[in-house]
């Protein structure tokens, strides 16, 4: 079986956005409910978090990603100290991390993956085209548009855009980025993005989280457009909820609270590295919608 490492370099991450929420105090609902997370979690007092030590804009051994301050929001609520145990998200990841009893949550998974329990989703987003800003291509919305015929496009190997290029005839003039690389002295997303700026390819297409971030970051900024629109070739719109053990229902039941108290929070996260969100019919959420439950 596939590690859930590999799938999410497969996926480049996955999915989501969550339902409609209201909010109540996480410390009275433990509480109120007598939920016994003792024989669930490692260490009850500890919310220790999987992640990999070099792998931004998700995650870093520095706390400077985005599951880094969404496990601080979650400790917080939560009343505990926090952890996490390190490793990098390849082979044996899961295995290494969440089945070997090191840490008890991955905060992005994706909806539907059957090596962990997954939570309900807390955002929803898509891979996304990026280019400059006054490019001639800041409003090209899908793949299928005819200005990107013959343009060389930045596309990260084995990623499901892939086949929506190939589909479209844009496989020719591409440019290729390996999948799997050891992030800790390499980023496809990075190398895409400095070949976008330098003009050695027309465009890139990322997964969302990443294309957000590294246009956010460019100098100047690049346009980011979700690719919500494709009609030949897979949907590139998924929903990221956060893995646990499948024994660990109690747990479970607590991150979908927390996730359904602090979405507001949780989208202000997300939006503040750049991760073009979306709601359920897949219009974009900004500052002001990000304070409601998408």
């Amino acid at each position: 079986m596939t590690d859930w490492g590999q799938r999410r370099r497969l996926l480049v991450s996955l999915l989501a956005i969550t339902a409609i929420f209201a909010g109540r105090d996480i410390a009275g609902a433990q509480t109120n409910d007598s939920t016994d997370l003792s024989i669930e979690l490692i260490d009850p007092k500890v919310l220790r978090v999987c992640a990999d030590p070099r792998n931004l804009p998700f995650s870093n051994d520095k706390g400077e990603g985005i599951e880094n301050k969404l496990g601080e929001l979650f400790a917080e609520k939560l009343q505990k100290k926090l952890d996490y145990a390190y490793y990098p998200q390849a082979a044996g990841f899961v295995r290494m991390t969440l089945a070997a009893h090191r840490c008890d949550v991955i905060m992005g998974y994706p909806q539907g993956d059957d090596l962990v329990q997954s939570t309900n989703p807390y955002y929803r987003t898509a891979y996304a085209l990026v280019v400059k800003q006054g490019s001639g291509l800041d409003d090209v919305a899908a793949l299928g548009d005819a200005r990107l015929k013959g343009k060389h496009i930045g596309i990260v190997a084995g990623t499901p855009p892939a086949t929506n290029m190939t589909a479209n005839g844009l496989m020719a003039e591409a440019k290729s980025y390996p999948l799997m690389v050891d992030t800790r002295i390499d980023s496809s997303a990075e190398v895409m993005i400095k070949d976008l700026t330098s003009g050695k390819i027309d465009a890139a297409i990322l997964w969302g989280p990443l294309a957000g971030f590294y246009a956010k970051n460019a100098n100047p900024p690049l346009h980011v457009t979700p690719l919500v629109k494709e009609t030949t070739g897979p949907r590139l719109v998924y929903r990221i909820g956060m893995g646990v053990r499948p024994a660990d229902q109690n747990w479970k039941r607590m991150l979908n609270r927390l996730i359904q108290e602090n979405q507001p929070a949780i989208n202000r996260i997300l939006l503040d590295f750049g991760v073009p969100l979306l709601d359920e019919n897949d219009r974009p959420i900004g500052a002001e919608t990000a304070k409601k439950s998408p």
